[in-house]
């Protein structure tokens, strides 16, 4: 290959393998929600346990996301994201053999562990094996496999697995995809040359910093913030909306579970499909438009009656805006913003705030709308939280490199990712 040329082949090929990755963590992470039933008269669990075996994950999600960002632009992606792939693999095997409460807690917080030290470190390999006109794109689409996997189909799979199998087994099948991938992964990653990093007028802090260096960057705090409305929608949409659409609009058991489809269906076209036009319009524009297009949505939802197939139409294009925001705000815009040498530390930080807020605190605070104002008023949070991210939005600067290179036709984007090392 020229020294000059960019190699798709590897590009596409790290993509898939990237974004079916993310698809098992999201898989692995949302498939003990409908095993929830089954698994909670074996071991004689309570709603309230419920409730700890999700938030415990997502704490230790968010802490391990922003230090193993860090980490990996220190060691490298290889030797971050594959024990991380091995491990929550292993670990979701594992809650199959779990005897009790403080073992499904102790094995879901290790997931935890795992997952985020994968998220972040993921993200920048996407980005460094992408070409700069198709960042914002691949960053999508290897997110909305989590969407895909994790809020679509893992209903699907684990309630047909139940049919045929108990529980425990169900946790241990879905193990071995990861280790396959695993290896995959193993043979076909690589890591991004070093020596071929040059700064950019857009990240002119110095390299291999800390993160306060990455703080400075007006975008991550920016981002930090919208990510934290985002999520908000997302968690209390995903917790929540099974109750509301049950207790509220007294939907039975089959209709509400296809309605709560549409959140993985919508969110898997979003999670491409907004971080893809925010190639063409910008990065800025398109997180207004995610966030005001949510607001209607969820308003117009909020409008609607017992009505499945209106309900399940809506609930699409809200997630493809939420979710999509979600890709945007923690994909391109954080990477975007990352200083030199530190793509993977900017993307844990805005995914460990959004994930402690989004994962732990926007839920319990759903639970306390829930109770004392009643479920019929759960909508409103994520409704003020997404209105309030219109306003987060307008204070980004805009990276996107069509828009950046109109301003500054001197700037040679690629040069912030640059390409990986090539076999001998």
């Amino acid at each position: 290959m020229k020294p000059n040329q960019w190699d798709v082949s590897y590009e596409w090929k790290a993509v898939t393998l990237l974004a079916l990755g993310f698809g098992l963590v999201g898989l692995d992470r949302w498939l003990i929600a409908p095993l929830f039933p089954s698994i909670m008269k074996d071991l004689h669990l309570t709603a309230q346990d419920v409730g700890n075996c999700i938030g415990i994950l997502g704490l230790s999600w968010g802490v391990f996301a922003a230090l193993m960002g860090g980490i990996s632009d220190k060691i490298g992606r290889r030797k971050v994201l594959i024990p991380a792939i091995i491990a929550f693999s292993l670990l979701s095997g594992f809650s199959g053999v779990a005897g009790g409460l403080a073992a499904l807690l102790g094995i879901r917080a290790l997931m935890g562990v795992a997952e985020g030290s994968f998220c972040p470190t993921s993200f920048a390999a996407t980005a460094d094996a992408s070409h700069p006109k198709r960042r914002g794109f691949n960053l999508g689409l290897q997110q909305s496999g989590f969407a895909l996997f994790g809020l679509a189909l893992s209903p699907i799979i684990a309630t047909q697995l139940l049919g045929v199998m108990s529980w425990r087994w169900v946790f241990a099948l879905v193990s071995i995809p990861g280790l396959i991938l695993g290896l995959l992964m193993y043979r076909v990653i690589r890591e991004p040359k070093p020596e071929s990093i040059t700064p950019t007028p857009a990240s002119a802090h110095k390299p291999h910093g800390n993160w306060r260096d990455v703080l400075k960057s007006r975008n991550i705090p920016v981002a930090m913030v919208a990510l934290f409305c985002a999520m908000t929608g997302v968690f209390v949409l995903g917790a929540m909306l099974p109750l509301y659409l049950t207790d509220y609009l007294s939907l039975d058991t089959q209709r509400m579970g296809v309605v709560v489809s549409a959140i993985g269906f919508g969110g898997f076209v979003g999670q491409f499909g907004l971080p893809g036009l925010s190639d063409l319009v910008g990065r800025r524009f398109a997180s207004i438009v995610g966030f005001i297009g949510t607001a209607v949505m969820l308003y117009v939802f909020r409008g609607l009656g017992a009505q499945p197939f209106a309900l399940f139409a809506v609930l699409f294009v809200a997630s493809f805006f939420t979710l999509g925001l979600v890709s945007l705000l923690s994909g391109p815009v954080a990477t975007e913003a990352a200083p030199i040498g530190m793509v993977s530390t900017a993307i844990g930080i805005v995914v460990g705030a959004g994930e402690i807020f989004g994962g732990g605190i926007a839920p319990a605070l759903a639970g306390f709308v829930a109770t004392h104002f009643g479920i019929q008023n759960i909508l409103w949070l994520p409704i003020c939280a997404v209105i309030l991210g219109v306003g987060v939005s307008l204070l980004l600067e805009e990276t996107a490199p069509a828009k950046a290179r109109r301003r500054a036709p001197s700037v040679d984007e690629s040069a912030r990712f640059p390409a990986v090392e090539q076999p001998e």
